[in-house]
């Protein structure tokens, strides 16, 4: 399998060591996200999917290549070249313990992801999920505020569309990062019940020490936003699940080409208005 990914500095790594064609070929979730530490965060359900599992594999693909992360603490002092060694490092170590079928490590910098006019890593994207042929796929929520998030989120939905459709992945979901999804209504939202194995999720988190020690407890951040999910999901039940991931579907924006991004998003924030405003107008 020759596979031409187009950023210098870019690697496909394997953690069982397996021919890089079985890797990929193996596939049933994949995740492609901005950062290191994202598919922890925002594709772990298909991780967890996996994990342990002979006939379901994870591929993780991270898009950029860390070197702009804040920091603090003990890596104060860390240049933005050994940060990207280091980032780069953690993402590995994740992939060992998460037992995922293979790892991309893209190697953009945040400025080229979010440059509407470079297509290098739709490129990218086109090529490996072409190969891997995932049944789901997991990207960043459009709703997220982080623009390096949306930038890989809208070219991953691009890629889509651009594959034949035998190609595409049959459910793709932007799952929650920089910014909940608690407020889509329950129609629209999509509910990962991720309560099992509480011990992978927190040692995958705790992986990222560079974000951790560096000053942003991620780890106790996307944890606790999990339990929040579970418990403030249903107001008049007791609770179903511990731990839970939201997520809006984003499958119809790739089966149909044609649907405009913006209105899409806009239909589920004026879900969101009406529902709130029908609730006030019931009750006054």
């Amino acid at each position: 399998m020759r596979i031409t990914l187009r950023k210098a500095g870019s690697e496909i790594f394997v953690p069982d060591g397996k021919p890089l064609e079985e890797a990929i070929s193996r596939t049933t979730h994949m995740g492609i996200v901005a950062h290191q530490d994202d598919l922890e965060i925002t594709a772990y359900d298909g991780i967890l999917r996996c994990f342990g599992e002979e006939e379901k594999w994870f591929f993780g693909v991270t898009a950029t290549d860390g070197r702009g992360s804040p920091r603090s603490g003990p890596y104060a002092d860390v240049s933005d070249e050994e940060m990207m060694d280091i980032r780069r490092r953690e993402q590995k170590k994740a992939a060992v313990v998460g037992e995922y079928g293979a790892l991309a490590l893209l190697n953009y910098s945040s400025a080229e992801v979010k440059d509407p006019r470079n297509i290098d890593p739709i490129e990218d994207i086109k090529e490996l999920v072409s190969l891997a042929k995932p049944s789901i796929l997991y990207t960043h929520s459009l709703a997220d505020k982080h623009d390096t998030h949306v930038a890989v989120a809208l070219k991953a939905i691009r890629a889509l569309r651009e594959l034949p459709p035998r190609l595409r992945p049959k459910r793709i979901y932007g799952c929650e990062a920089w910014g909940g999804l608690d407020w889509l209504v329950d129609e629209d939202k999509i509910v990962f019940d991720v309560s099992e194995r509480e011990n992978l999720a927190l040692a995958l988190l705790g992986i990222f020490d560079s974000q951790i020690s560096g000053g942003k407890r991620y780890d106790i951040a996307t944890m606790g936003r999990r339990k929040a999910n579970a418990t403030y999901l249903q107001s008049h039940e007791v609770d179903r699940m511990g731990s839970a991931i939201y997520a809006m579907d984003l499958t119809p924006l790739v089966v149909d080409p044609k649907l405009d991004v913006v209105e899409y998003v806009m239909d589920l924030i004026n879900h969101f208005a009406q529902d709130v405003s029908s609730r006030i107008a019931k009750l006054i």
